[in-house]
């Protein structure tokens, strides 16, 4: 193969590969949320009370998860919106961070069990879920395996605004706080066959 034709199927792959990189937006801590994750925070401002979301069927899993590279916090899981396609206003779990005798909402997250039927690959507001995964031992059990997506709406992480944990967030020292070991991924059961 010629130089020329080299360096044209080189620029031809680094092209697409800027393209793909640039159409999920990239949310850097300190800018503002696009205007659909905007309206989704204005929609969940009332959950600022754990209270409220436990009223609407949000229950807590009582731990904080952290792990190496930063924490989740403690997630409140509303089972009744488990399904194999996430609203984008109804996040499945809410995430707080526990700051004095307070829990303070940071963030949302959607969770797609395989077991919903759920199709490779799902996404939200341009950004593919993680996973699949195996369950966050020791909260979720491991043969939980699922997808996940994170959306740190309340509380800016400088990983990204997507990114599964946030170096800013802190668990409190004690008997609910786990660190956890980052869950194993798995291939999808659909692309094994």
């Amino acid at each position: 193969m010629r130089m020329s034709s080299v360096l044209r199927l080189l620029r031809t792959v680094c092209l697409a590969a800027g393209a793909s990189f640039m159409s999920a937006p990239l949310v850097i801590a300190n800018d503002p949320l696009p205007p659909e994750l905007e309206k989704l925070k204005s929609a969940l401002e009332k959950y600022k009370d754990p209270v409220a979301a436990v009223h609407d069927g949000y229950f807590s899993t009582l731990g904080c998860v952290t792990y190496a590279s930063g924490t989740m916090g403690v997630h409140f899981l509303n089972p009744a919106l488990i399904g194999p396609v996430p609203d984008p206003m109804k996040p499945t779990l809410l995430v707080y961070e526990p700051t004095g005798d307070k829990l303070e909402l940071v963030a949302v997250e959607w969770l797609i069990p395989l077991a919903t039927g759920v199709k490779p690959n799902p996404e939200l507001f341009g950004h593919p879920f993680d996973g699949p995964m195996e369950g966050h031992e020791p909260l979720l059990p491991a043969q939980l395996h699922h997808y996940d997506l994170h959306a740190w709406i309340f509380k800016p992480n400088p990983l990204g605004l997507f990114h599964p944990v946030n170096p800013d967030v802190k668990c409190p020292e004690g008997p609910y706080t786990f660190l956890e070991e980052m869950p194993k991924m798995l291939p999808h059961p659909a692309s094994s066959k």
